[in-house]
């Protein structure tokens, strides 16, 4: 059976045109979809313990794409007509006049929606490849009970309007059930209505700021209590209780920032010394204040919610300032072995991160992964904390597929919710409660060869507590252990 990865030339941020249909291949109205725009008028909202927001309505030109010589639909013609991929090309299977439902051999299609260009392009990719690594395992296995599992891929190109036009598409052309995407809050945001308005399921891997609850995600990504709580209490005990606050300029920063500047408050002495955000693609250049702020200020560590692209930037300018990380380190949520690897090892190397997932954890689970990961693209491919909760959010998506029998949401969910899955980090499960995930929450240090050591680990998985209904610093710390000082 052939993996069902989705791969090719990422589309670019700044072309006109859309790119057109392969020969042959043609739309509803029987004329290439790509030749014409599609508008997607949204009033998205999002309710939230801080506040409620609101986006304007939003416009944009579709993406599709057919990837030659894999299992991946061509997302015009994916509703028309169900497709077979045998001997390495693409077969239209045709269904009697009148004939209704999907058999139960045709292939199970799902849409992924990751960016692999634009400002969150490097994260994104990794989130893809952790994707398609579990489709291909799974369909190598046999698939879903002999069918196979069949991703349609959108590069959203870190724009939230396309992600929102995109996520419409896949599930009212491509006639998917279910997503998986997604890495910015924002791109979230977008989604969401979709899926609630159409009753689709995304499935959500990225770390987020919490306080949001939809019966149409499933979030395989730490709650605040699963991250900004463990390292609050190791920033605060180790370096001290003082806080510079820096991020991106969107949702995502501005919540988490609120939260460890609520945490570090707690501890005698704890003081908020600065704040700033910089736009999304900011360079090295643009952290300048940010920098003479630091070294005015000198707090006891920074915490940095900078995403994609600016995060290598912010590291170098840290470290062309002169900073010392043995004295003044930088910790994150969002800093993995993807932005080290931008940046370069010797940049990174002291700073801290709190994840579930490392790609130095050593358990039976992640050594599978890893050599399947690099058996199936290289030696040189490195995985992160959102690659795996990408990678075991479809392989629990497969599993529960198995026992309901069908990918509709009211089937899916009651097999899905309460599921567990042995996932490279730990046993992780779904809570039935409020669809987050039970993780394993750990504080990792970057060494001088780009991995983390890991410094501090839980006991055992912690349940999920998006709305931080426990909000002080402490209590979680009985549940971790200290693996180096």
């Amino acid at each position: 059976m052939t993996s069902a990865a989705c791969s090719g030339r990422a589309a670019t941020t700044s072309s006109p045109t859309p790119p057109r249909c392969p020969p042959g291949w043609r739309g509803h109205s029987g004329a290439c979809c790509d030749e014409r725009p599609v508008p997607c008028d949204l009033g998205v909202r999002r309710q939230s313990r801080a506040r409620d927001r609101s986006w304007s309505r939003f416009r944009s030109w579709p993406l599709r794409r057919a990837i030659p010589g894999l299992a991946v639909i061509p997302s015009c013609c994916a509703r028309r007509r169900p497709l077979r991929f045998h001997a390495g090309r693409y077969v239209v299977v045709h269904r009697r006049h009148g004939e209704q439902g999907v058999s139960q051999t045709d292939p199970v299609k799902v849409g992924v929606l990751f960016s692999t260009s634009g400002a969150t392009g490097a994260i994104g990719a990794s989130q893809r490849l952790g994707t398609e690594l579990a489709i291909a395992e799974i369909n190598e296995a046999g698939g879903i009970d002999g069918r196979e599992l069949v991703a349609i891929c959108h590069d959203p190109q870190s724009n939230p309007a396309r992600y929102a036009h995109l996520a419409e598409q896949l599930v009212a052309q491509d006639g998917v059930n279910v997503i998986f995407g997604c890495y910015m809050s924002s791109s979230r945001i977008a989604v969401i209505p979709v899926v609630e308005r159409w009753n689709r399921l995304l499935f959500y891997p990225t770390l987020y700021e919490g306080f949001e609850y939809s019966r149409n995600v499933i979030y395989t990504g730490a709650a605040p209590n699963q991250n900004s709580m463990q390292l609050a209490d190791y920033m605060t005990a180790h370096y001290g209780p003082r806080v510079y606050l820096l991020g991106s300029d969107y949702i995502y920063p501005y919540e988490s920032n609120r939260i460890m500047a609520d945490l570090v408050l707690q501890r005698p002495g704890g003081a908020r010394v600065g704040e700033r955000y910089v736009r999304l693609g900011a360079t090295e250049a643009d952290f300048r204040v940010a920098i003479e702020e630091i070294r005015a200020s000198r707090p006891d560590f920074i915490f940095s919610t900078v995403v994609g692209d600016a995060t290598a930037a912010f590291y170098r300018a840290y470290a062309d300032a002169g900073f010392d990380p043995v004295r003044m380190p930088i910790a994150s949520l969002t800093t993995s072995e993807a932005e080290a690897r931008q940046m370069g090892a010797d940049v990174a190397c002291g700073h801290y991160t709190a994840a579930p997932y490392f790609q130095s954890l050593d358990t039976p689970a992640n050594r599978r992964a890893l050599a399947s990961l690099r058996r199936h693209h290289g030696a040189d491919a490195t995985a992160n904390l959102c690659w795996e909760a990408a990678y075991f959010q479809v392989h629990m998506y497969a599993q529960a597929l198995r026992r309901a029998g069908s990918d509709q949401i009211d089937a899916l969910l009651p097999a899905l919710l309460g599921s567990s899955f042995e996932a490279p980090q730990g046993t992780v499960r779904i809570d039935p409660g409020n669809h987050h995930t039970w993780l394993h929450p750990r504080i990792g240090r970057l060494r001088a060869d780009g991995d983390f050591a890991i410094v501090r680990a839980s006991a055992a998985a912690v349940a999920p507590d998006p709305y931080l209904v426990n909000h002080v610093l402490g209590d979680w710390t009985v549940k971790m252990t200290e693996l180096e000082p």
